[in-house]
Parts: structure tokens; sequence; C-alpha cells
């Protein structure tokens, strides 16, 4: 009886540890903060908590112009979803809120769906037609809030079925060239606002030449009091950021230069000059609503983009953070964090985030140890919005554009990368243009696709033309190198090692079939016309009473680059017609792997029929040195026989 109960028990026990296990990495904050160091870390998520706030402040105002909402908007957006991700977050430096690039794609579809010519009416007092600017402003945060929600949701499938590994698909080349062209989608979407005038709204491809274009046209009637107030602004940011970077190892904190732009402009510019301004800033904040579900289908291609993007660049950031700091960062975590984040930010009429590298970055600095500091920025954006928020009322949104403008240089600097690729590698220069280039003709939604499309056909050009080497040994060791790379490597008498740089399958198949007749041939030019005998199989050994040393007596064919192989590769090396007519015996090998690796590439083999009575795993040898010795102990005895030796 007591034996059952203790079994029982341990049961239990084990039952509950699980539970445990998995409640504390779907909600991290249970495991990290009773543990928090209050007296070490404190101090410093404080004035890290407050340094991020004042930022979020006029960045969340700035970017919700991006997204063609009002800016109080992007106050909501720097609440919500920051408290979600301190409660589901695994990211300790990372600042959540708003940031450019997504608000600009999330301004492309409040635009499309809610457009101008949609909310035109007629005054019978002036007989003209005018923007219903309220009605006009409600739909487009009912737009943005279902786009943000449905990419919330996104984010969560993905990282509840493990799908964190889809940020591979996004090489660092891709995202800076992609980040660099939604910089100048960036900029050109806030020339209105700098020159005080009203282009027409364009979507889909080409928009960005069409609205350059009307940009221009329209620049003669630009309003000079606007043009002022962003020259004057962009200038003093600019210095102030140089003079905070002069700075940056003397005081523990930067100057909150664009908070203080932001108050500085407090006076009726709009009365005098016709600046256009931020208006009403309501105090509070907004009830619950879910959103339109009308408004999920045109939007899901939209969600699906800025769910990869804004998980892109929060995990490359906090694995940056991670590895500076020694943490681990659970991908498929934070996509649940992400998404979070932004479904329920989606609720409360919040659009969709990411991280910023800029706050990210005063975060650390300023003394930021854990997700705490996130939490207290939320806290400040709570007090203003609360009860401060009307001070900004009178603020001109070319203050805005020129807080983003002058955030946006860092990714301009991204152009530089172009020099340095081109000495490194020509063809991450390439997805590097090749994305810029798609991504500001197609949009950034229909660019992210094309650019993900180019950058995989460059993996399966780079698998087509690999480099084709021979192999020899070091004198005096079992290192075996290409002839043609190192000077001090001796090619075996009798032995050709023949390797691919890439793996074998339908793609390439044809052309590693011709490199290695034109190999063979290299070594066979003087071997006399044999009889045209047709073997049955793989390769025939025909033993000459005085062989030729100069013809090689045998082929190893080099494997280890091979992870994988389809029904046309292992027809290749098992069917190879060049190795026929010369009747050399074949011997193929692979270096030692992993062994949960190794079984796939096996697999591959006895599903193509690779293996027979003759050809068995019993001849597979781990390294080229294993292979040659076999080759050479067997040179007395080559027969008629079949023989095969791969992939241990």
């Amino acid at each position: 009886m007591d034996g059952r109960m203790d079994g029982w028990m341990d049961g239990l026990m084990d039952r509950w540890m699980d539970f445990q296990t998995a409640l504390f990495s779907t909600v991290p904050i249970l495991s990290w903060l009773p543990r928090y160091p209050f007296k070490e870390y404190a101090v410093g998520d404080l004035i890290s908590g407050i340094s991020v706030g004042i930022m979020q402040l006029p960045q969340g105002m700035a970017y919700a112009l991006l997204a063609s909402v009002p800016p109080i908007f992007g106050l909501y957006s720097s609440f919500y979803p920051v408290l979600i991700y301190f409660i589901f977050g695994t990211s300790k430096h990372i600042s959540l809120g708003t940031y450019a690039v997504m608000s600009v794609m999330i301004g492309g579809v409040t635009e499309r769906l809610a457009p101008d010519s949609d909310f035109m009416t007629w005054d019978n007092v002036t007989n003209a037609t005018l923007i219903d600017t309220v009605a006009r402003d409600a739909e487009r945060v009912r737009v943005a809030a279902a786009v943000t929600f449905m990419s919330g949701i996104f984010q969560i499938l993905l990282g509840v079925v493990q799908f964190g590994f889809v940020v591979t698909y996004l090489s660092e080349p891709l995202v800076r060239g992609y980040t660099t062209a939604a910089a100048i989608h960036v900029i050109v979407s806030q020339l209105k606002y700098s020159f005080g005038i009203s282009p027409d709204r364009y979507s889909g491809p080409l928009s960005l030449i069409y609205t350059v274009i009307e940009i221009c046209y329209l620049l003669p009637k630009t309003n000079i009091g606007t043009l002022v107030v962003t020259l004057v602004a962009i200038l003093g940011l600019f210095l102030a950021k140089e003079l905070n970077a002069y700075l940056s190892k003397k005081i523990p904190v930067p100057i909150p230069t664009e908070l203080i732009a932001v108050i500085s402009w407090q006076v009726d510019l709009s009365g005098k000059y016709g600046i256009d301004v931020v208006g009403e800033i309501p105090s509070g904040l907004q009830p619950p609503v879910f959103p339109d579900v009308k408004l999920f289908a045109p939007v899901i291609g939209d969600a699906f983009a800025l769910s990869v993007v804004g998980y892109g660049i929060a995990i490359s950031l906090g694995r940056i953070f991670a590895l500076k700091y020694g943490y681990k960062v659970d991908s498929n975590q934070e996509l649940v964090a992400l998404g979070l984040s932004n479904s329920i930010g989606g609720i409360f009429q919040c659009f969709a985030i990411s991280c910023s590298m800029s706050r990210s970055l005063v975060q650390e600095s300023s003394g930021g140890k854990t997700q705490v500091a996130g939490a207290l920025s939320a806290v400040v954006i709570l007090f203003i919005t609360l009860w401060i928020g009307t001070l900004f009322e009178d603020l001109p949104k070319a203050v805005l554009a020129a807080i983003i403008h002058v955030n946006l240089q860092g990714m301009l600097k991204q152009f530089m990368d172009i020099f340095s690729l081109w000495k490194s590698s020509k063809i991450d220069m390439m997805i590097w243009i090749a994305t810029f280039i798609l991504t500001l003709l197609l949009n950034p939604d229909l660019g992210l696709a094309a650019s993900i499309a180019f950058s995989m056909l460059t993996v399966i050009f780079r698998t087509q033309l690999p480099k084709y080497s021979i192999l020899g040994r070091l004198e005096d060791t079992d290192i075996y190198k290409p002839l043609d790379g190192y000077s001090k490597v001796m090619e075996l008498p009798g032995i050709l090692i023949f390797r691919s740089s890439a793996t074998l399958y339908f793609a390439n198949a044809e052309m590693y079939q011709e490199a290695l007749g034109k190999k063979v041939s290299a070594h066979t030019q003087r071997r006399e016309q044999h009889d045209n005998e047709e073997p049955e199989d793989i390769a025939v050994i025909h033993v000459d009473p005085e062989p030729n040393p100069s013809l090689p007596q045998a082929i190893i064919l080099d494997l280890s680059p091979v992870n994988f192989l389809d029904t046309v590769g292992v027809k290749t090396i098992r069917n190879d017609p060049i190795v026929i007519p010369y009747d050399i015996l074949v011997v193929f090998y692979s270096f030692l792997f992993p062994s949960s690796f190794l079984a796939g590439v096996v697999d591959n083999l006895e599903a193509g029929g690779f293996f027979n009575e003759k050809v068995t795993k019993s001849c597979l040898f781990s390294t080229i040195h294993d292979a040659v010795l076999y080759c050479k102990s067997k040179h007395h005895l080559w027969t008629l026989e079949k023989l095969m030796v791969c992939l241990d």
C-alpha cells in the first residue's frame, strides 16, 4: 500500500514539475521576477525606464503619422504592447514599441483601405470639397487595429508550431537592404509634412516614384512657415544628437533632445502661419474594442508581412544583446510574446510594433538590466497620456517629421554596406542591392516577398555552380586538400579523389556528371581504347596485367558536402555513365556527421535503391584516408566485382 502511494506521489510530482516548467516557459516573468535583485538592478532599470519613456513620447507621436493615424494612438502603441511584452518576453534589453518600418507598412494599409477620396464632402458655405478627417481617421484606426490584430495572431500561431526558424530566411544583407529601402519610403511619406503640401496618395508598385513626382509638382505651393520649422528642427536635433554622442562617456543618460524639440513649440503657429499641427489629444485611455472582422480578409497578406518583419527585427536585435550579456532568447517564445503584444494591442486600437535600435541602445547604456525598464517606460507614457497630453496639441507635425528624418540617419548609413560586401561577398552584395531596389519599387509588403524569393534563388544558383576539385594528400599526413589550392599537396598515384562543394540533387546532377567526366578524361588521355563492354552495374573493374600508373585505378567521390539526396542524386552516383567506360573502381565516402543528421542521407540512399547484396552499409567509410587505404589494399584483388563505399 505504501509503495503504491509513493509511486502515485512521485507521478504527481513529475506532472507538477512538467506543468511548472511549461508555465514558466510560457510566462517567463514568473521565473525571473521573484528572483529580481532589487538592490543591484532597481536604480539602473528606473533611470533606463524614464529615459526610454521620454524617447517613446515623441517617437510614438511621430510614427503615428507614418501609420496615418492620430498621434495619440502612437502613445497607446507605446503603452499596451510594452506591458504585454514585459510579462511574456525573454529579451532583457530590447525596447519594444513603435518602429518606423512597421509604421510605414501600416500607413500603406490604412491609406489604401481608407483613402481620402472615400471621405469627400461638399461644403455649401465655401462651395468646395472637403475631407471629413474625423470619419477618415476613425476608419484608419479601425484598419490599423485589424491588421495589427491579425499580425499578432500570425505570430502566435508561428510560435506555437515552433516556426521561429523562419527568421533564418531573412539574412543580414536582406534585412539591411530592406530597412534602408523602407527608410526611403518613410522619408518620402513625411515630405508632405515637411513642405506643408497635400500630394495624392498612390498605392501598389511604383507608388514611391509617383509620389516623388507629385511632390516635385507641388513644391511651388510649399508653406514657407512649415519649411522653416522643419529646417530649424532638423538642424537642432542633428546638432543635439552630435552633442549627445560627444558627451556619451561623461553623462549617464543622453539629453532628451526629442522631448525638448516637442515642448519648445508652444506657440500658435497654426493660426499665424497656417502650419499643420497635431490637434486635439484626448486624455485618458480608450476602452477595448474587438477589431472589425470584415477587415480581416483585405489585410491578411499585409498582416503576415508585418508579423515576419516585426519578428525578424526584434529577434535579430534580441540575440545581439543576449550574446553580449550571456543569456538566452527563446525564438519561439519571442514570437508568442510579440504576437500577444500585437493582438491584445489591436484590441486596444494600437498599431503593430517591434523594437527600436536607438531606444534599445539607450535602454542598455542608461543602466537597464531587465524587462522592468520597459515596463517603467510604459508607466511614463501612461502618465503623459492621462494628464499632460493636451500640452502637445499645438505641436507642428513638421517637428514630428523632423524627428523621423533625423532618427533615420542610422539606416541611411547602411548604404556603406555595399562597399564592404563588394570586398567580402559579391552575392551578398547582390542580395542587398536587389532587396533595396525591389522594396523601393514594389513597396515594403511585396518587396519583402520578392526579396526573399531572390535570396532563395541565389542559394539555388550557388548549388548549381559549385566548385569541383581533385584532392591530394599533404605529405606524411592523412590530410587531403584541393590540388589547385595548395602547393604542397601531392596527387595519389592511381587514385582520383573528386569533390563537389555543394549537395547533389536534381538541379546540379547533370553538371556533376559533366565535371566528373572532365576530371576523369584529364587523367585518361593516354589510355588506349578498351573493348566496348556493357557492364551491368555501377563499376566494372578491368585489371591490366601491367596497369599504366598514370591512369586512375580508383575514383573516390567525396560526398562530405552532401546533406541530402533526391532520387536524381541517388541515380547519379548509382548509375554514373562517366566512369563506366573506363572500368575504374569507384569508392564513395563522407566525413563523420552527427548520427541524426547523417541518418537522413542514408535513408535517401536506401529509398533510392542504392544498396544491394554487394553494396552494403558495411562498405561505408568515415574519412578519405580510410577510403584510400581500402583502395590500396584492394589493388591486387580488383576483379569484376562491384565495390561501393559511402556515408558512415
